[in-house]
This record gives structure tokens, sequence and C-alpha cells, in this order.
């Protein structure tokens, strides 16, 4: 094969290595490699089937295994071409030219120090005093949840969520065995009269809650608002969890309830894989210390740590600015793209919740139409996959409303669809 390619023997040696990982060869000492008969290609992959139902797995498997040939408008992502690529390319170069224990060794249980050092600046921009040992890194937001709730429930709990809210956290809170009570969301936050009475009903000790650019309604809890609600967690003994993922896109970060209460009672949790990159899953938790310390034992339980290479990645980008002048840019996009999404959905006779301040997202509903989920098969026939409402409540009550990511929604076929149901 060597002579007859024109290559080095190596070259055909590590090709067949290749082929027998795939299991298309078996390798047979002293004789060669022979061609595995067992072996059979896998069946093309077919697109997610839709009757399988709205559970929150079903929603993030499908967004992720559909082609790029559909329009995933009710997904959370920004496209990849609003992305910093090089920047990271650059950033993975220079992290291979140097001191390399990153590429071998396990991390730190709270994380790499000097990012945590970076995120204790971040956290002083919105006002947050924290010392080091108050923030843990996690691998992404979902990893930092899943952290939360083995630490602070257990299953059969009940727990407070905003209804609509974040569809993964539901899913894992179902999935652990919780009893998830909706406090319901407003266009000013979450319902703080409503809140105290289920609570007081079922005896919950957590919130789940998002101050700023709540998903999936792009709404903000007002300061009055916020006040209120550490009253109440305060009356009723409630840990309140703050979900800030996507603070980075705020256009105009101001105070969250950890601002507020300065960690004694909220859990204050953040991540950078909606803005920077979903491949590099860098999150962290920010805490008192003895919340901190529970949840670091958890964290190497469960992971033993996460990775020194993302975590260097994302310091050295946050260090170097590259990562700052990128946000300014996506904002600006996001804001443009948001007022062009807003007159196409009213246009098509839809109800907007709430003109967002800088979320990515929209949520709105044809009034008169109970159903998102029907809506959401008919889009599918033309390529659209739509954010159904049912799997931003918390126990999957049938919804009208439905996600939009301003982000998508200049693509002519959400247009078309849309204009259709009028």
């Amino acid at each position: 094969m060597a002579k007859a390619c024109g290559v080095s023997r190596h070259a055909v040696v590590d090709a067949y290595d290749r082929l027998a990982a795939q299991g298309y060869l078996v390798a047979r000492p002293g004789s060669g490699f022979y061609v595995d008969e067992g072996h059979r290609r896998p069946a093309p992959r077919s697109e997610p089937d839709v009757h399988g139902g709205y559970e929150v797995a079903w929603l993030i498997r499908e967004v992720l295994e559909a082609s790029d040939d559909w329009l995933k408008v009710g997904g959370p992502w920004l496209p990849d071409e609003w992305m910093d690529i090089e920047a990271i390319q650059q950033a993975v170069r220079a992290l291979a030219r140097g001191e390399s224990s990153h590429l071998v060794r396990y991390g730190r249980p709270l994380g790499y120090p000097p990012l945590r050092q970076e995120l204790q600046t971040l956290l002083a921009a919105i006002g947050v005093e924290a010392s080091l040992d108050q923030i843990l890194t996690t691998n992404g937001s979902s990893h930092a949840f899943d952290l939360v709730v083995r630490t602070l429930i257990r299953p059969g709990d009940p727990v407070l969520v905003e209804d609509p809210g974040y569809y993964n956290l539901f899913g894992f809170l179902r999935f652990y065995g919780a009893r998830l009570i909706g406090v319901p969301r407003r266009v000013d936050g979450p319902d703080i009269e409503a809140l105290r009475h289920l609570a007081t009903l079922h005896g919950a000790r957590v919130f789940f809650t998002q101050s700023a650019m709540q998903n999936p309604t792009g709404s903000d809890t007002a300061p009055a608002v916020a006040h209120r609600l550490l009253e109440a967690a305060k009356d009723l003994d409630l840990t309140l969890v703050e979900d800030d993922t996507y603070a980075d896109l705020d256009p105009s970060p101001g105070p969250r309830l950890a601002t507020l209460d300065q960690l004694e009672r909220v859990i204050y949790v953040r991540s950078f894989s909606k803005t920077l990159s979903g491949s590099v899953r860098v999150g962290f938790v920010a805490a008192s210390k003895a919340r901190i310390d529970s949840l670091a034992n958890v964290k190497v339980l469960t992971a033993i740590s996460t990775s020194p290479f993302a975590e260097k990645l994302v310091c050295r980008l946050l260090i170097d600015g590259h990562y700052g002048r990128f946000l300014k840019r996506v904002r600006a996009r996001i804001a443009e793209a948001r007022s062009l999404a807003l007159p196409l959905l009213r246009g098509a006779g839809m109800e907007v919740f709430v003109e967002p301040r800088g979320a990515n997202f929209l949520w709105a509903r044809f009034p008169g139409i109970e159903s998102s989920k029907e809506l959401a098969e008919r889009a599918r026939d033309q390529g659209v996959i739509l954010g159904v409402g049912d799997v931003f409540r918390p126990n999957l009550e049938a919804s009208a409303w439905m996600r939009f990511n301003v982000a998508l929604c200049d693509d002519p076929r959400l247009g078309r669809f849309l204009n259709q149901i009028r």
C-alpha cells in the first residue's frame, strides 16, 4: 500500500490503526490488517421523533441532533458565526506553547486560582464582595445546578421554581425526584404573594430564580420585587438559587439578589457556555464559605475536578481583553436582531410578554391559540424547530407561549410560517 500510494509505511500503518479503532479493520500481530467481517456501518441517523413527547431531554436532544439545515429558532444558542472563534484559537495555541501540566493533571477542587481571581473581579463589578474560597468553578451552569441540587435537595422535597422558567433545570429536578412548585413569573419578577403562600403550604425551603434577562421571558426582576423576595426568604427560611447564566449579555448590569444579600442566603450561578463556547464548558458558583465547602465535596466525589485546560483558556481570554471586546459586539448584534424580531412577531399577530432590555429571547403567543405544541408540529414540517412553551413550565403543563431566539428570527422560513397562522 505504501508503495502504491507513494507514501511512507508509517503513514499507512497510522491509517490502518485509525480504521481499526473505528471497527473497520482487525490487526493480527505478525500477519497484518484484515477487514472486520463482523463490522456493520451504523444506520443513517434519522431526525428525532416528535411523537416521543415534549419532555426536556427530548427537546435538548432534538436541538443538538437535528442537522444544520433545520432552523432551531427555539434553541438557546447564538449562531456559530457570532462567536469569537479566532480569539479562542489564539488562546489555545498560546496554551499549547506554554507550561503543559493542564494537559495531563487534574484540577484544584475549587478550580484554577487565577481564574477564580478573575471571577472575583466579575462579581465585584455587580457589587458582590466574595473571597476566593467563596467561588467554585463548574462545567457550565448545568453542572453547577447538579451540585446545588445534590447538596440541598432530597428526592420528594418540594422545590419552588419560576413558571415559566429554565427547562433544563426543571428536567433535572424532576429526574432527581423533587416536587416542583411553580411560582408565577410576572413582567416585574416572581409573584411574591404566591411564593409566600406556596412555600408555607408545601414547606419548600429552596427557590430557583433569575433576576435579569430571565429565560424564557427575557424579563427583569424589579428592585422593589427583589427586596420583597429577600424579605420573604428570610421570613420563610428560604435558600435562593440565582441563575445568572446570561449575565455577560446584559448591556447594563445592575444589582442582583446576590448583591443585596452578599451571598448569605443566595447561591449565585453563572456560566461562559452561552457566550464564549458551548464546547469549553466553564461556569461557577458563588456562595457562603460553608456552602462552597459542601458543594466542593460533591464536586470531587462526582467529577473529581473541572478541566484545568478549559479554565486556563477562559482565564486567558478574560485577562487579555478579547472577551470584553467580543461582548460589546455581540450585545450590539442582539439588540439589532431584537429590533427586527419584535415587529416580525407582532406583525404576524403575536402577543409579546415583554420587550427585553438585553436578552436574546422573546416570549410570545398567538391570542386564541391554546396549544403551542400543535404549532410546533406544523412548524417542524417546514424545517422550523420552535421553543414549545410546555417544557418551560415546571410540570410540563400546557402552554400557548413559545420562546424565540432573536439571533435566528431573520431566517425567511420563520416569517413564512408565522404569517400562515393568521
